[in-house]
């Protein structure tokens, strides 16, 4: 079966499987620090911006690096770049476990988090290998290798009780390059390479890639990423240290609770591929920023005791009525869950749009969209430690995160509406269309009896 000229279904599913594992083992050393930063922290002495930052460092590489990664991929392939890109980061890793400061830690960090840029290279590679109607699944399917978050969050707990986090680092750092290595054996040149060889044809310029940077949507489908996937990203790395320092409940127990949010979170970025193919992008933007709106408002009601002045008693005395309200952890998990959920099927369909829109520039456009996402990854925890230095209320992150999608959504909006009313120019001064319907009756309403 044949659905890119002379591509495969096997070709197609062997090239989807490849870089979706490849992916989930990128992405569970790039959020590593979520579990071995937290005895870090001990072990330093760190404080909460301090251990913000330590765990941001390397989100920061992994956003910063999208840009010129996703360039590079559009000119030499993605079967060369992923495996040259997961080599690097093994020996970063490898030497995370051989460094014993504060400030060595985060050049260390700088280095792990070229993990991060592997999403940018699949998103080229895997793109290259479906036509527009099935783009949309097949780059969810590839996006729920964000599961690795979930994988370290559930196993990185039980391996460093195990073999300390040192060795953790190590097997980690082991098992990126002899996937780097799997990959480059069994995966094959994308057809757009291989055209590209026999005809002669150079890849588009560098520059001539960053041209739709220009585009006022590439940035606005940017801001929507920051939440969708920044701030995925910074919950997975962000929740253990929460249900530790909230809850009082054990490391490993908080990486479960942790990796209940990362696995949704990942896995059914599929699902909402498939449901941007079916049902557009726009509606399930709509689905995700709504639900999360109203998540995080009950999130971000901190634990609270209340006194009520009732009516007096008998006697004359007052009668004071004191009760309290506060998210019990059964329910913050299950909340987390829910946010998870929609927040992966935003990270597809944010992504949906790009093979469309851009489709010569699925790279440099996807490259941008997934470094400023990125940049939410690095930018919040350090904003989480900063507030929760300041305030001393655990729940003031979700407050923030509250603020941003609030505006994201407003912007969303008002940039629709605006788009559906250039398009239909007649609608502009037309103020009563909702109120007509589409068909009026050809009955004449009787008068009204006086």
């Amino acid at each position: 079966m044949e659905n890119l000229s002379g591509v495969t279904r096997t070709q197609q599913n062997v090239a989807l499987g490849l870089s979706t594992l490849a992916f989930t083992v990128c992405f569970a050393v790039w959020t590593i620090f979520s579990i071995i930063g937290v005895q870090i922290k001990e072990d330093l002495g760190l404080s909460e911006t301090q251990f913000g930052l330590l765990v941001a460092t390397p989100i920061l590489t992994g956003s910063l690096s999208r840009i010129f990664l996703g360039v590079w991929t559009d000119q030499i392939g993605g079967r060369i770049m992923l495996p040259l890109q997961m080599l690097i980061t093994s020996v970063a890793v490898w030497l995370l476990a051989t460094v014993t400061t504060y400030e060595m830690f985060l050049v260390a960090a700088l280095g792990l988090g070229l993990a991060g840029g592997s999403f940018i290279i699949g998103i080229a590679y895997v793109s290259r290998w479906f036509d527009a109607k099935s783009q949309g699944t097949a780059l969810g399917i590839f996006g729920a290798g964000n599961v690795g978050a979930a994988v370290t969050n559930f196993g990185a707990p039980f391996l460093l009780l195990a073999v300390g986090w040192e060795d953790t680092a190590r097997i980690y750092a082991v098992v990126l390059a002899v996937m780097a290595i799997i990959f480059f054996v069994l995966a094959k040149e994308d057809p757009v390479r291989v055209e590209q060889k026999k005809t002669g044809r150079k890849p588009v310029s560098a520059l001539k890639q960053l041209e739709p940077l220009k585009d006022i949507q590439v940035w606005r489908f940017a801001t929507y990423y920051f939440f969708v996937f920044g701030a995925f990203v910074a919950f997975a790395s962000f929740l253990p240290r929460y249900y530790v320092g909230a809850y009082g409940v054990t490391l490993a127990m908080a990486g479960v609770f942790a990796g209940m949010y990362s696995l949704p979170g990942s896995i059914f970025r599929a699902l909402g591929g498939w449901m941007s193919d079916v049902w557009g992008a726009r509606f399930v933007m709509y689905l995700t920023f709504i639900v999360s709106l109203v998540v995080l408002f009950i999130m971000s009601y901190p634990e609270t005791a209340y006194t009520v002045t009732g009516i007096p008693n008998a006697d004359g005395t007052p009668n004071l009525i004191n009760f309290s309200f506060g998210m019990p952890l059964w329910g913050f998990v299950f909340l987390s869950v829910i946010l998870g959920f929609v927040m992966s099927l935003g990270k597809a369909a944010v992504y949906k749009h790009i093979p469309v829109y851009f489709p010569n520039n699925v790279g440099a456009v996807g490259g941008l969209v997934g470094m400023i996402g990125g940049l939410g990854g690095f930018i919040l925890p350090i904003s989480f430690g900063i507030l929760l230095d300041i305030t001393k209320v655990w729940s003031v992150v979700f407050m923030l995160m509250f603020i941003i999608v609030a505006v994201s959504t407003i912007w969303m909006h008002v940039a629709i509406r605006k788009m559906d009313r250039e398009r239909h120019p007649e609608l502009v001064k037309d103020t009563h269309l909702s109120d007509v319907p589409h068909q009026r009756s050809d009955k004449t309403a009787p008068a009204p009896s006086e």
